[in-house]
């Protein structure tokens, strides 16, 4: 008897092994990407309802390399990574630097994306400072559950940190006089200083990368069990920084290298 539970459970090993090879042995000809929409120029619901920025022009071309068909869904990014985990969709593209705090969760692809980041405040303010001594007491203000938020949680204690589910709703708190800074990639922020925040706003300075929290850039998510698919992509990336057509799709959305 013993001898049958011992064959019995080889070959429940065996299935699950099997199984577990034909999963990753799965033929992609459909990719779902989930995306924010609301963080321009990345990503962005337009007037229409339609996702536009550099990283739907981007996810297209990828997708076109692979010669898959991809559909784009919006979700909430605060519910980002465990809508990835629930199989909502496939990858995340979505201007997610890729840092090892989310790699105990996702693993990343190669990095599409390096930006800057900068600290942006009234166009009154007088000093460039943005040390955290020289920031004691004031509220500065970014999109909660991003680098940026850790980034305050790190080393802003003294002053009031003020996070927002999207960064949109950062920079009009910015606009309307309730925040005195706010902090971002500077692709962002550049956007809201050519169009709302034009009159009221201006970058203080750029914040120096903390390899730790801001992560090697960013990067297309996946779950740890589809390398298969991690590794499309990876080759996708590749081929577009190699033929210049990721080049191409920045100079479109993006005023500066």
């Amino acid at each position: 008897m013993k001898g049958f539970v011992r064959f019995i459970a080889a070959a429940a090993l065996t299935a699950i092994g099997a199984t577990g090879a034909l999963a990753q042995a799965k033929e992609w000809k459909e990719v779902r990407i989930g995306t924010e929409g609301a963080y321009p120029p990345y990503n962005n619901l337009n007037a229409k309802k339609e996702l536009e920025g550099f990283e739907i022009d981007y996810g297209n071309l990828l997708c076109e390399k692979m010669k898959v068909k991809c559909t784009w869904v919006v979700q909430d990014w605060d519910g980002i990574i465990p809508a990835l985990q629930a199989n909502k969709y496939d990858i995340i593209i979505a201007g997610m630097n890729a840092t090892e705090e989310r790699k105990k969760q996702v693993d990343f692809t190669s990095p599409y994306s390096k930006t800057p980041i900068w600290m942006v405040g009234p166009k009154a303010t007088t000093s460039t400072d943005i040390s955290p001594a020289a920031l004691k007491g004031k509220a500065i203000g970014a999109q909660g559950s991003t680098i940026h938020a850790n980034f305050l949680e790190k080393f802003y204690k003294d002053s009031t940190a003020r996070l927002y589910p999207t960064q949109e709703e950062a920079n009009l708190d910015l606009l309307n006089g309730r925040l005195d800074y706010i902090v971002a990639d500077a692709l962002a922020l550049a956007d809201f200083l050519k169009g709302q925040g034009k009159d009221c706003c201006k970058k203080i300075a750029e914040v120096k990368r903390d390899d730790a929290i801001h992560g090697a850039g960013v990067a297309g998510a996946v779950r740890k069990a589809d390398t298969a698919l991690k590794a499309m992509f990876d080759k996708a990336i590749a081929e577009t920084i190699a033929d210049g057509s990721q080049k191409k799709i920045e100079d479109k959305w993006f005023k500066f290298d």
